[in-house]
């Protein structure tokens, strides 16, 4: 069984940085992509990131190139993304995604705030 846990969320101010976390379990993780999407109030949800799995390859969604970075840690089955330069519009509950065997999985999401 699938399991995506996100950690790291929280209230930051404009400008301010976020490491989020996702720790994943059920599957190879070495084995998969994954990415993140965020969802802000009364939006669809919507991409962020992509990791690939041997961390060769990273895409972004244009709202985010250069100030996000998606990175893996293999051996410990958890994919990160550190978040700078915040901005209002950033906030959202965030999620770790990844599509296993065909099915994609997500976990409960994260909320970052950011707000002065």
């Amino acid at each position: 069984q699938v399991q995506l846990v996100e950690f790291g969320g929280g209230l930051v101010q404009p400008g301010g940085s976020l490491r989020l976390s996702c720790a994943a379990s059920g599957f190879t993780f070495s084995n998969y992509a994954m990415s993140w999407y965020r969802q802000a109030p009364g939006k669809e949800r919507e991409y962020v990131a992509t990791i690939t799995r041997a961390s060769g390859s990273t895409n972004y969604a244009d709202s985010v190139r250069g100030r996000f970075t998606i990175s893996r840690d293999n051996a410990k089955n958890t994919v990160y993304m550190q978040m700078n330069s915040l901005k209002p519009e950033d906030t959202a509950v965030y999620y770790c995604s990844a599509m296993v065997r065909g099915v994609r999985s997500w976990g409960q999401g994260t909320q970052v705030t950011v707000s002065s």
